[in-house]
Formats: C-alpha cells, sequence, structure tokens
C-alpha cells in the first residue's frame, strides 16, 4: 500500500494524515469544506514544527511530510487510485453508512476500506457495501501521531488476509496493532467509557467535586488525567455518542449515559473543543479552572 486516502480533516483525520505522511506515505486528505482542510493542514504544521523544535524531526522532514499530504474536497477526486481509505468523519452511524456506500461505488475493486471509528459496528458498516470482507477498523487513539496504540476490528465478514495487511501496515507507522473482534465498543471504549460515565455519576450525585474525582484517579490510579478532565479532551458529545452505542448494543442500563451528561451535551457544553465542559478552556486549553457551574 502506497497511496492512502483520508476522509476527515478535523481532530483524528489530520493526526492520521500526518501519520501516514510522515511516514512516506502518499495521503489525499479530503474533507466537504476547504477552511476545514485549511485548519487540518495548519494543526500538522503545527504538529511537526513542536516535533522540530523537540529535534525528532528535520526540516528535511517537516518538508518531505508536507510533500506528501494533498487536499479534496471532492470525494471521487481524493478516493481514485488509492489502495486504502481510512473514514475519520464525525462518529455518527447514518453518516458512516453514507460515505461507505459512496466509497464502494467510486473505489477500485481493491482498495480496502476501514474506518477509525470508535464504537460503531464494522459488520454494520461493511454490510452496505458489496466488499464486506475488504472493511476493516482502525481505531487510532488520540493524540495520533504520538499515541502508539491501534485498535483492528475486524467485522464479522473481513477476511484474514485483509486484517493481516492492516497489521503489517500499522507497524510500519510505528504503532502497535492490536486485534479485537466486533462488539459496540471494542476494548478501549467499552472498558473507558462507563469508568467516564461512572466519573460523571459520582459528580452527579454530589460525591465529590471535579477537582476532587480528577485528583483520586491521578494520584491514587497513577492516571496521567483525570476522567473527568479526559471526557472534556475526547468531547462530551463524543462520549455520549460513544456510550448510546453501547446501551443500545447491549441492551444493558450499566451503559445508560448519566443525565448530567446528557444536559452538558444539549447545551453545548462540550469540553475543550467548545471552550467549556466539566473545565474553563476560555484562558487556557489547560484543565485548570473547574467551570462555574461546578465550581464550589
Amino acid at each position: 500500500m502506497k497511496n492512502i486516502a483520508v476522509i476527515g480533516a478535523g481532530t483524528m483525520g489530520n493526526g492520521i494524515a500526518h501519520t501516514f505522511a510522515q511516514s512516506g506515505y502518499q495521503v489525499n486528505l479530503i474533507d466537504i469544506s476547504e477552511a476545514s482542510l485549511e485548519r487540518g493542514v495548519n494543526t500538522i504544521t503545527k504538529n511537526l514544527d513542536r516535533m522540530l523544535a523537540k529535534e525528532k524531526i528535520s526540516e528535511a522532514d517537516k518538508a518531505a511530510t508536507l510533500n506528501n499530504i494533498k487536499t479534496f474536497t471532492v470525494l471521487a477526486d481524493g478516493v481514485k487510485n488509492t489502495d486504502l481509505v481510512v473514514e475519520a468523519a464525525t462518529e455518527n452511524i447514518d453518516l458512516k453508512l453514507s460515505i461507505f456506500k459512496q466509497l464502494d461505488e467510486l473505489c477500485a475493486k481493491d482498495t480496502t476500506l476501514a474506518t477509525n471509528t470508535s464504537s460503531i459496528s464494522i459488520t454494520q458498516i461493511g454490510a452496505v457495501t458489496s466488499r464486506p470482507e475488504q472493511v476493516i477498523g482502525m481505531h487510532f487513539m488520540n493524540p495520533v501521531p504520538i499515541m502508539k496504540l491501534v485498535e483492528i476490528i475486524r467485522g464479522y465478514n473481513t477476511t484474514d488476509a485483509v486484517t493481516s495487511t492492516i497489521m503489517d501496515l500499522s507497524k510500519k507507522l510505528g504503532k502497535i496493532p492490536t486485534e479485537v473482534n466486533d462488539y459496540p465498543g471494542f476494548v478501549a471504549n467499552r472498558i473507558l467509557m462507563p469508568m467516564l460515565n461512572e466519573s460523571i455519576e459520582t459528580l452527579y450525585n454530589g460525591v465529590a467535586g471535579v477537582e476532587e474525582i480528577d485528583t483520586v484517579m491521578k494520584l491514587g490510579m497513577a492516571h496521567p488525567m483525570g476522567p473527568l478532565q479526559l471526557a472534556d479532551f475526547i468531547g462530551l458529545d463524543v462520549c455520549l455518542s460513544i456510550l448510546n452505542v453501547m446501551y443500545d448494543g447491549f441492551k444493558n442500563p450499566k451503559y445508560a449515559p448519566c443525565p448530567l451528561l446528557v444536559n452538558m451535551v444539549r447545551a453545548g457544553k462540550l469540553g475543550v473543543k467548545s471552550g467549556e465542559g466539566f473545565y474553563d478552556y476560555s484562558e487556557s486549553r489547560k484543565a485548570e479552572k473547574v467551570a462555574a457551574q461546578f465550581s464550589k
């Protein structure tokens, strides 16, 4: 595989494009908005500059990485002559199914179709195509250029050959791929999201405040950031979406989203991306100030 298309220039999409491009692959970054593409490339450039400042890459490495990326707003143009397409659009099942229906029509028959979904069924996504055996999950972790893990999720029909190829490809990116089967939330989010949800329940029930909950988990459990801070970092809307997928998939009340989480998303308090979640990010993207709603 040499030519890669990445759909979506947001946080995950630009990180995936960055990672492939830095590893020497030709990347077509696709988004419906020129502004989104510009922001995505600017983010990649800033991240490369940070690596340059830390002497992890050279100026030549930075230039080569950026030269490996082309941008497209037309899906048909962006996926033409690609060996692998990685979809990294919003975590919305209807949107993803629509994209994969289009990809099946637009891509060559031997093109592998991957999704960066963090919870949605690979089998369900593959079922809307005529090539379910070539559909697979590549769940990268955020921030993609730094985090080593890639969850490789095989759908019910995904072949051994496709799985092996994607596992090998992930290793060439310097990642550590881990193969898992197709169940709601896979492994990472099936374990992580109930923990985040329980942390929100703990706040909702008045057991402790935002900083206190995060401090217990950081100092007591050696987590690099507290669960409420992590929820803000991921995006509370994304957390809610994943919990809903798992609740719908398992019909188990332990996955039901906390009412506080639901209300915060309805109110547009989504975390870092909106400037406020459990913490206030109006002055800094660091979780240094508890949101007024939760301050004592």
